[in-house]
């Protein structure tokens, strides 16, 4: 059996690159860590009193943002940039989203879920048991 520091010492993070012809070039694209994960996932919801919204505000961007690292593994975008970020091509943020949402083991059924097009609503959620 794994011990806690063996898990916490594993490098478990993969990351790929990503070909961008519309950027001229290529981009090493990280999976999201749990964390990243949670927060990307709290994003694209909005509680608003009892209601429960999806918030897909520029979605692709806000992923690619945080998965997009430089050669030592750090982010490329800042939170304040993912709006310029979605003003790039959508046929290349889709390349890199895909890869990312893979990476991230956000998985079509996910996003369905955060989209609101799921038969149950999110746990926690106003009237879920």
């Amino acid at each position: 059996m794994l011990s806690a520091e063996q898990i916490l010492e594993a490098q478990d993070i993969e990351t790929q690159t990503v070909a961008v012809p519309e950027w001229g070039g290529e981009v090493t694209v990280r999976g999201l860590s749990g964390t990243d994960r949670d927060r990307f996932e709290n994003e694209s919801i909005r509680v608003r009193g009892r209601r429960v919204e999806q918030n897909l505000d520029n979605t692709r961007a806000r992923l690619c943002a945080l998965c997009i690292v430089d050669e030592a593994g750090e982010r490329l975008f800042r939170d304040d940039q993912v709006a310029a970020l979605g003003r790039k091509s959508a046929a290349a943020l889709d390349r890199v989203y895909e890869a990312a949402a893979r990476l991230s083991g956000i998985s079509h059924a996910d996003e369905e879920e955060l989209a609101g097009n799921s038969a149950s609503a999110p746990a926690g959620a106003p009237g879920t048991a």
